[in-house]
């Protein structure tokens, strides 16, 4: 059964001196992590081979380029993307790439994707949550979302840590700051944080305006598919004004990926709530492990022909592979 995993990172040292360096993390463990990152060849292509994965659809590490001025990320997101083109144009059967996008100067961010998709086959876009507290919900950004819309790429959201603001309201309380850092990111925060950015961008009519745009989150749905039937009650379209009623969107132009959620119960609830269709495999390398992601593909609780499609087929039609 052939795997497409689509939710798994690289980096440049450059970067990881920079942005990608992460203090919360043991020496020994960071250094692991880094040598994982950087390695877009035979060490990556060796970890894939004994977790049996066959491609990697590879996209930058968080936080991205998102926080950055403009001119900055500008630079820096070319130049990404030129690396990671390196390393897909010499293993094309194992690497397909999503661009890091400079959403700070939306206009360059539109061209960028253009130019990586149509000069280096690049299959879509990751973005890193808020920029500098400014969601996709804001016109602002629309020609990004415009111009994947035209070229038929879907934009992939990953979760970004909350504004400060949020996370001094919602996520500082009577415990230590370690437990802060944690509840605002992994445990909790990213999450819902990806959640309401999609939220918010049903809500502005994104996607009534741009109807062929799809978007792609991690994690078995960032909690969304929980709360579908009472987001659809609640958000009514006499209240959103929209075209179609919130799951409609949620099920129509959002596509969910596995990421390090190996758990059979949000799976299940997933599947009840958005179909086979909409789901796709992913591991979220190296931060999980892909051995592990393989191993729960494999004991799905669903038909052989459902399984196919979630490894390889929905990928295969969404992205064009």
């Amino acid at each position: 059964m052939r795997t497409i995993t689509l939710e798994e990172h690289y980096a440049t040292p450059a970067f990881l001196e920079g942005l990608g360096r992460r203090a919360n993390q043991a020496q020994a463990v960071q250094v692991l992590l880094n040598e994982q990152l950087c390695d877009l060849d035979q060490r990556r292509i060796a970890d894939m081979d004994a977790a049996g994965i066959d491609v990697q659809v590879l996209s930058l590490t968080a936080p991205g380029v998102e926080q950055l001025d403009a001119s900055q990320a500008v630079t820096l997101a070319r130049a990404i993307n030129d690396r990671l083109a390196e390393a897909v144009h010499k293993h094309p059967d194992r690497f397909a790439g999503f661009a890091t996008l400079p959403t700070s100067t939306p206009g360059a961010a539109a061209g960028e994707l253009e130019r990586t998709v149509r000069e280096y086959g690049f299959k879509g876009a990751m973005i890193n949550g808020h920029t500098k507290g400014r969601y996709l919900d804001d016109t602002f950004f629309w020609p990004i979302l415009e111009r994947a819309e035209a070229l038929r790429v879907p934009l992939y959201i990953h979760p970004t840590l909350p504004p400060q603001p949020v996370i001094q309201a919602s996520y500082v309380g009577n415990f230590s700051p370690e437990v802060t850092g944690m509840l605002a990111m992994a445990g909790w925060g990213w999450h819902i944080e990806t959640a309401i950015h999609i939220l918010r961008l049903i809500l502005s009519g994104a996607f009534d305006r741009y109807p062929g745009l799809q978007v792609i989150i991690g994690h078995l749905g960032e909690g969304l598919s929980s709360m579908m039937s009472r987001i659809d009650h609640i958000l009514s379209a006499d209240m959103t004004k929209l075209k179609r009623p919130m799951g409609a969107y949620l099920r129509e132009n959002l596509h969910y990926t596995f990421s390090g959620f190996n758990y059979t119960a949000p799976f299940l609830d997933l599947l009840l709530q958005v179909g086979v269709e909409r789901i796709m495999f992913s591991a979220d390398y190296p931060y999980a492990s892909m051995a592990q992601a393989r191993a729960f593909l494999d004991q799905l609780p669903v038909s052989p022909a459902d399984r196919e499609r979630i490894a390889h087929g929905n990928a295969e039609h969404l992205l064009g592979m």
